[in-house]
């Protein structure tokens, strides 16, 4: 980090905009091999990691991969994680409620331990926090707001809510879906309305889970019930139910009883009754994929680049894969002496990305129209095709491979 008195510019070799998952994962395997790293984020504060991971759990959670908790372990976050709350879940169950198609895959199966773990999306980066403070390049700042991006003689210049400038060879945004810094950038992007809003809250059932994350195809949209353990109980689960914006509007203004026994019924009841423990809040999902990932000395990851459906709780992990390969990509440059912002470097992140999220935005579009239709040929076909699915054990181990996020080029820090 230098500063240059006369433009009262800081000098960064990466500024990253947005300090969640991704961008505090990034900013991590950065400044584990030494680059000098600003981090910003409109955040006030940090998350009070004495506080995370313990009571009631926060309602937004994340299935990880197998494959995201090696980059994790990678970054020394997990064992931290795993004295707070991670539910490993080891089967997975899908059904459709029109009719008799079921299928149900197991971590044994696929020749893996476990198919991953729900964790809370605090518990994660409360301790991605708490691995960047160990870390004496990353300049982690907080409450700074970005109200500019130009072109200036170090590569890209980002202006501060206050007037400080910024500058870096690169501009990493990692600012959510509706990012200003790729507005800013001016990267058009593909936005495609769902239809549905997920209602999302924390449930207490009867049954314990068993390790089990199910989801069931409704008319309205798939309802799924995430495995969590609080203090060895097994009888909580995360919600997540897609369904159309009057359906959601009308399950969240529900007294708790009354949206408990909505959703015993809509799961059939299969772990018994259902205690709503927390309030429901409803998110609008909306598809959105940037036209392309990179500029010269810009780049997008996560949300910023692309958000996704949660029908399989892929978000984010599609999201760390990004951050890993550009950060293997920007040390590989670094060892060889070339720019950080180099376009042709930034290209070879995004032909390493973007197919791969591309592909799994339109098989997660086409769940959704498929699980979506009420035409009876349509509803007979997708049963018959789960069913199928379930007899064919080397089609059920090439879906959970993928599921698990083991396909393709892994980058090092996930192998």
């Amino acid at each position: 980090m230098t500063e240059t008195a006369e433009q009262s510019t800081t000098h960064f070799e990466v500024i990253v905009v947005g300090g969640g998952m991704v961008g505090a994962a990034l900013a991590a395997l950065l400044g584990q091999a030494g680059v000098a790293v600003a981090l910003l984020d409109a955040r006030p504060e940090p998350l009070a990691a004495d506080e995370v991971g313990k009571g009631l759990p926060a309602m937004r959670v994340s299935a990880l991969t197998p494959v995201s908790q090696r980059l994790l372990e990678v970054l020394g976050a997990w064992p931290w994680m795993e004295t707070r709350r991670v539910t490993p879940y080891r089967y997975m169950q899908v059904w459709d409620s029109e009719g008799s198609g079921e299928v149900n895959f197991s971590a044994e199966q696929a020749g893996v331990p476990l198919l991953g773990h729900i964790v809370e999306n605090d518990v994660i980066l409360a301790a991605l926090e708490r691995r960047l403070a160990e870390l004496p390049t990353v300049s982690v700042q907080l409450g700074m707001r970005v109200t500019g991006l130009s072109v200036g003689p170090a590569g890209r210049e980002v202006v501060l809510e206050d007037g400080r400038r910024l500058s870096a060879p690169l501009v990493v945004a990692s600012d959510g879906a509706h990012s200003p810094l790729r507005k800013m950038a001016d990267i058009p992007v593909r936005a495609q309305d769902t239809g549905h809003v997920a209602l999302v809250t924390t449930v207490r059932t009867e049954r314990g889970h068993g390790s089990v994350a199910r989801q069931v195809f409704l008319k309205t949209g798939p309802l799924a019930f995430l495995p969590l353990t609080v203090n060895g109980d097994e009888r909580y689960c995360s919600i997540v139910w897609s369904t159309s914006p009057e359906e959601a509007e009308r399950l969240a203004a529900l007294p708790p009883e009354a949206l408990g026994r909505e959703l015993e019924a809509a799961f059939e009841a299969r772990l018994g009754t259902v205690e709503v423990a927390d309030r429901a809040l409803a998110v609008p999902l909306t598809q959105r994929h940037a036209e392309h990932y990179v500029k010269s000395g810009f780049a997008l990851v996560g949300d910023a680049a692309h958000s996704i459906h949660p029908l399989a709780g892929q978000g984010v992990n599609l999201g760390l894969m990004d951050a890993a390969v550009l950060a293997e990509e920007l040390l590989a440059a670094r060892r060889r002496g070339i720019a950080l912002g180099e376009p042709r470097m930034l290209e070879r992140y995004s032909r390493r990305r973007r197919g791969d999220n591309a592909a799994m935005l339109a098989l997660m579009d086409g769940f959704r129209l498929l699980f979506g239709t009420r035409h009876p040929l349509l509803t007979l076909t997708r049963n018959l095709g789960l069913s199928g699915v379930d007899r064919l054990t080397p089609v059920k181990r090439l879906l959970m491979r993928q599921a698990i996020g083991d396909r393709g080029r892994l980058p090092a820090s996930c192998r």
